[in-house]
């Protein structure tokens, strides 16, 4: 599903991760909470709202083939607006839970330099001890990392883990954690969201003037 703007006239756009048992159309109300000018965004749809079957910190085997397929989906998305003229620099994906644990898998595994990350209450895939020798850089991308904790589906100690690993790909990483908050998204992250994709939009727009 797609909000906002065409993407080829955006001053940016959002690529929208769901959770699991939700839907793309629940992640564009999200977009229009947001509230960005000029944003446009794009939010895939998992079959059966399900993007892999068990616990992200199940055995990789465990969730396969759905995961690879989940992954394969965002990477087509990405290409797509890649290939309509979409900058890198000015493209952003926002995941929630589940989401969230698929998009810092994917960017982990497909790193450039985008124009915001942000999972809230996720984190890397895999069980304890999974190597994490991505490779690439992130160069400079700004990354939010909002958490409740304790939370019931996702440690605390592995959105630590992520907030290392991409700072150490060379992303800009903020980590806030919400003490006591529900498995949901509250408005300091919604806040924090907006900002990152407003410089997103702007930065866009004052390098097209300056052009």
């Amino acid at each position: 599903m797609t909000a906002g703007p065409a993407v080829e006239r955006a001053a940016g756009v959002i690529v929208l991760v769901h959770g699991r048992g939700a839907s793309a159309e629940g992640m564009l109300s999200l977009f229009e909470q947001l509230d960005v000018e000029g944003l446009a965004a794009v939010a895939p749809q998992a079959a059966g709202g399900t993007w892999y079957p068990q616990s992200f910190l199940a055995p990789m085997a465990a969730n396969q083939p759905n995961l690879d397929s989940a992954l394969r989906k965002i990477e087509t998305v990405v290409a797509d607006l890649l290939a309509r003229g979409v900058a890198r620099e000015r493209m952003a994906l926002l995941g929630f839970s589940q989401g969230a644990c698929l998009t810092s898998e994917f960017v982990a595994r497909h790193p450039r330099r985008y124009g915001a990350v942000m999972a809230l209450t996720g984190g890397l895939i895999g069980p304890a001890g999974t190597p994490r020798d991505y490779a690439g850089s992130l160069s400079g991308t700004p990354v939010f990392l909002g958490t409740s904790d304790p939370d019931p589906h996702v440690p605390f100690a592995r959105v630590e883990e992520t907030e290392v690993v991409l700072a150490r790909m060379g992303a800009q990483v903020e980590l806030r954690r919400y003490a006591g908050m529900p498995h949901t998204i509250n408005q300091d992250e919604l806040d924090v969201c907006r900002a990152l994709l407003t410089a997103m939009t702007q930065r866009d727009r004052k390098e097209s003037k300056g052009a």
